[in-house]
């Protein structure tokens, strides 16, 4: 890896730690594992509850990653968690939308100005669509790439 690669795994690594943190601040001391964690989007988190387990996930990926000098398994690993994640996110709307008790009222979701009504459970179905599309696409590529790196 370059010194580039290393700074991003660095600060990867750095936030999934601060995701973790703030993740037991609000689930034990707060008791707030539904809560938004807007600021941790990024790495999956989309709930405070979210942050423990993957902002594990994420540093312990990133420790590996920074052992075995291997910047490819690192994308790889990024598509496949998103892939899996967008999977489960596809069919949290789904259910969302035929709920009866609905978690996510529709004036509450970003876009929802925009998407009116109960529209918005199926614009969010569709854009993990998007994303798990996209994410196979990577998946295959950074496997082949990788692959080819090892042999």
């Amino acid at each position: 890896m370059n010194e580039i690669q290393q700074g991003i795994i660095i600060l990867f690594s750095a936030y999934s730690i601060v995701s973790l943190f703030y993740g037991y601040i609000e689930v034990k001391l707060n008791n707030n594992p539904y809560g938004i964690a807007r600021l941790f989007g990024l790495l999956g988190v989309f709930v405070w509850g979210d942050a423990l387990p993957i902002g594990l996930f994420w540093f312990s990926v990133s420790i590996l990653v920074s052992v075995l000098q291997d910047w490819i398994l690192f994308l790889l690993t990024i598509s496949v968690f998103w892939m899996i994640r967008s999977g489960g996110e596809i069919i949290y709307w789904i259910a969302e939308q035929f709920a009866f008790n609905h978690r996510n009222k529709p004036h509450t979701l970003l876009f929802s100005n925009f998407f009116q009504k109960e529209s918005i459970w199926f614009i969010y179905q569709v854009f993990w669509q998007l994303i798990l599309v996209i994410s196979i696409i990577f998946t295959i590529y950074f496997s082949a790439a990788w692959l080819n790196f090892k042999f």
